[in-house]
């Protein structure tokens, strides 16, 4: 499939990669690049050669924001009827890890967007940020709710209400991405993380990350039961099978991915 404003390819065996392409707008988030972002990820979510996804842009600009001429003369009878950032919840749908590789910037909905996916590779170039509040608004696609439980309440404060921008090394720091590397391979190195965890059990994978994002609806027992329920589920799987076999005899494991 042919999309407007992605590019989308599998640069090596089980990854899926896409790739915002607004270059001029620096990838700004206009309605049918989102929508086309959800579509692409539920395809490669069902697609079983794939095991791991990567959001990326490009070295200048992840995603500098939402698209403001198309939001600019919008009313909130027209936000409230259309309710498009309700589609951005199609994201907590995709089972798969989803890791965002960011450099430049990563503002507003890009920010938000980063946040969204599991894990965040980040060039020594990226600056994060939510500057809404510069056009009298306030983040509206997970902002205020994603960036307290990465940064705390202090520094997300700061961050909505001030405009405070994030460096990449501040990020790392504050346990907002996973790791901070050079521009001039920070995709690569987001692809062989993707690589790695999609050389892994498909079905144990997609376990382990429902798990985690549980942790943060539930209280510390009900996760607990959860973890477990998970943790059994696996013995019935042919991966556990071939997992546990092939580690008593000492040779790589041959996923069936079920």
């Amino acid at each position: 499939m042919e999309y407007a404003h992605i590019l989308i390819e599998v640069p090596t065996a089980g990854v899926g990669l896409i790739r915002f392409n607004r270059p001029k707008a620096l990838n700004a988030l206009n309605s049918q690049l989102v929508q086309e972002m959800f579509d692409a990820l539920t395809a490669f979510d069902g697609d079983d050669t794939i095991g791991c996804m990567i959001v990326t842009g490009n070295e200048k600009a992840f995603a500098a924001g939402a698209d403001i001429k198309e939001m600019a003369e919008t009313t909130y009878v027209e936000m409230f009827t259309s309710d498009n950032l309700t589609d951005w919840s199609a994201f907590n749908k995709i089972g798969k890890p989803v890791i965002a590789a960011v450099s430049g910037y990563a503002f507003g909905g890009g920010c938000e967007i980063a946040m969204m996916c599991d894990m965040i590779v980040a060039s020594e170039t990226a600056v994060f940020g939510q500057p809404e509040i510069n056009l009298g608004i306030i983040p509206g696609g997970g902002g205020t709710q994603r960036l307290i439980r990465a940064v705390g309440k202090a520094l997300a404060m700061e961050i909505i209400l001030a405009d405070r921008r994030l460096t990449a090394q501040e990020a790392l720091h504050y346990g907002l991405v996973n790791r901070v590397v050079p521009a001039d391979v920070y995709l690569e190195e987001a692809i062989k993380l993707a690589e790695k965890i999609a050389s892994l059990s498909h079905v144990a994978v997609r376990m382990g990350k429902d798990a985690i994002n549980r942790a943060y609806e539930l209280t510390l027992q009900e996760g607990l039961n959860y973890e477990k329920r998970n943790f059994y589920l696996l013995f019935g799987t042919e991966d556990k099978k071939e997992g546990m076999a092939a580690f008593i005899e000492k040779r790589k494991p041959t996923w069936q991915h079920k």
